[in-house]
């Protein structure tokens, strides 16, 4: 799904800036391969513990070594796929903010869920234990902008006659 919404996304905002949207795609795609390589990790107690019941694999309290390392693993994929993802939500509310065709509040409330994806998750790798508490308060941002983006899309849509003047202006359409 990420594939087309970023082909969307590219072909959107290159009248904008068409460097920036390609860092829109490369963060969303980059995130999103991270994130498809780090849930094999959720696989692994299932192969790790193939002698046993594999509904326990999920028990973290029975895991063990190998198996609680590899949820461990996706863990730490996980958190590096939103570092990217707070790439994406910065790259895209510059995009949004200097389109014109779209309200310029949508692009400040992207930016500060970028800000936030980023403060989120490098405080997870310096203290998981701190960044732990803090994760459903810093949600809360990407969350108003991905949702007024995403509501603005569905029910108002693009300004379409700013949106031919920009790419009349960069020759893009």
């Amino acid at each position: 799904m990420n594939i087309f919404l970023a082909v969307i996304f590219f072909d959107l905002f290159r009248v904008v800036n068409r460097s920036f949207a390609r860092l829109v795609v490369f963060s969303m795609l980059t995130g999103t391969a991270i994130e498809t390589v780090a849930l094999l990790n959720r696989f692994a107690p299932l192969i790790i513990l193939h002698g046993g019941n594999y509904l326990s694999a999920f028990n973290t309290e029975q895991l063990q070594g190998a198996a609680y390392a590899s949820l461990q693993l996706y863990e730490f994929g996980f958190t590096t796929a939103l570092v990217f993802f707070g790439f994406y939500c910065l790259s895209l509310g510059y995009l949004v903010f200097t389109s014109a065709f779209l309200p310029r509040i949508i692009g400040v409330l992207l930016a500060i869920g970028g800000l936030a994806y980023l403060t989120g998750n490098f405080g997870n790798f310096l203290s998981p234990a701190f960044a732990a508490r803090l994760f459903p308060y810093y949600l809360v941002f990407p969350g108003l902008g991905e949702g007024s983006l995403i509501l603005w899309l569905l029910i108002m849509g693009v300004n379409a006659q700013r949106w031919r003047e920009r790419a009349s202006a960069t020759r893009v359409e």
